[in-house]
């Protein structure tokens, strides 16, 4: 619970505010932008939301947040707020917000499925968002992109009884139903696509679901900065030569949608997404 005494000082007056327990990880800036931005190692409010569309998009953001940093004077109606989530992205594809501390604030996603529902990582098992999973069919499948998103997934196991999938090499200390083995490609089903992608961990992978949507963990996510695709080369635990070539093996997929655990999310037609993912090998290579 956020504390006002502890606020920052650049919170601009108002009525939202974050506090010092912030911890970067840009969650409240990538919901309510208008409202939340970066100053140099913590989010601050650098303007009060106003209209009925920011005061709710900043709420989300209260309730999302990880570590519980953001506050607001007024005590407001969360009611919202916290229906609001899972968020769709497009079609039956869903952010779940809510993240986990113990995750560092990581993104997790919903795809709504007849064959079964998925989730892309563990949110924090807020009681609010498991009763709207519930409702939007359960949870059939929870694929773990590495180790460091796990977050609440034991419990989510034990209400949902869902099949958990991780990949061996990440894999210690974390239980699992399914484990992936070695660097090729698994077709799960029909829509969906396992990519080992070795470089953020060793254990790390993206999932392709209809050859659009592929979600990507901490491998690869959209720059706004750099109006393309980008890695995290202060990340790389376990090897960024393994992630470059990691990343070439991407360019046999076609794919719309980047849908990262951190990072923003990015969307462009396959021919210009390919074009991007072509020029971030490129500078990856360049900073090697």
């Amino acid at each position: 619970m956020a504390t006002l005494k502890r606020s920052y000082p650049d919170n601009v007056a108002g009525d939202f505010f974050v506090d010092n327990t912030c911890i970067d990880c840009d969650m409240c800036r990538q919901i309510a932008p208008s409202v939340f931005q970066e100053a140099s190692d913590h989010s601050f409010v650098y303007h009060q939301p106003g209209s009925d569309r920011e005061q709710l998009r900043a709420k989300m953001a209260l309730v999302a947040c990880p570590t519980g940093s953001i506050g607001a004077r007024s005590k407001p109606n969360l009611e919202a707020a916290l229906a609001a989530f899972p968020e769709k992205v497009d079609d039956n594809v869903y952010f779940c917000g809510f993240a986990s501390e113990s995750s560092y604030g990581a993104a997790s996603y919903l795809i709504q499925r007849p064959e079964g529902n998925v989730l892309v990582d563990s949110p924090r098992a807020a009681r609010q968002l498991v009763k709207k999973i519930e409702e939007l069919g359960g949870v059939a499948t929870m694929f773990m992109t590495h180790r460091d998103d796990v977050a609440d997934h034991e419990k989510l196991h034990g209400h949902f009884g869902c099949r958990r999938i991780i990949h061996r090499a990440d894999s210690r200390g974390i239980a699992a139903e399914h484990f992936l083995e070695g660097d090729e490609p698994v077709e799960l089903d029909s829509q969906l696509t396992a990519i080992p992608v070795p470089g953020h961990t060793r254990g790390s992978v993206v999932l392709l679901y209809k050859g659009k949507y592929l979600f990507t963990g901490d491998h690869l996510a959209w720059s706004e900065e750099r109006g393309g695709l980008t890695a995290f080369r202060r990340v790389a635990w376990y090897s960024w030569r393994h992630q470059i070539e990691s990343m070439k093996r991407l360019l046999d997929f076609n794919f719309e949608w980047v849908l990262p655990g951190h990072g923003r999310r990015g969307r462009q037609p396959a021919a210009i997404m390919r074009r991007k993912l072509e020029e971030c090998i490129e500078w990856m290579i360049e900073v090697a």
